[in-house]
């Protein structure tokens, strides 16, 4: 498992990412905000996906520079 920080609004937020080689499977999750968010290494579309779970939790300024952020975190792995 991953840990990274994100600084949103003024607060550090962490940002939980594991990896799950064997199903291929990433799972983020960011306790702040009361959100998860699981996908496999071929799931289409997925900044969009995230973008769109995000929106209900944070504005969607926030939701797109996080959907941004676990993408490349996501890439990293």
């Amino acid at each position: 498992m991953k840990i990274r920080k994100n600084f949103l609004e003024g607060l550090e937020q962490k940002v939980y990412i594991h990896e799950n080689k064997k199903e291929e499977l990433i799972l983020v999750a960011i306790p702040d905000i009361e959100w998860s968010y699981s996908f496999t290494y071929d799931a289409a579309d997925i900044r969009n996906k995230l973008l769109l779970s995000l929106k209900v939790r944070v504005t969607e300024e926030t939701a797109e520079l996080v959907s941004r952020r676990i993408l490349q975190w996501t890439r990293e792995m």
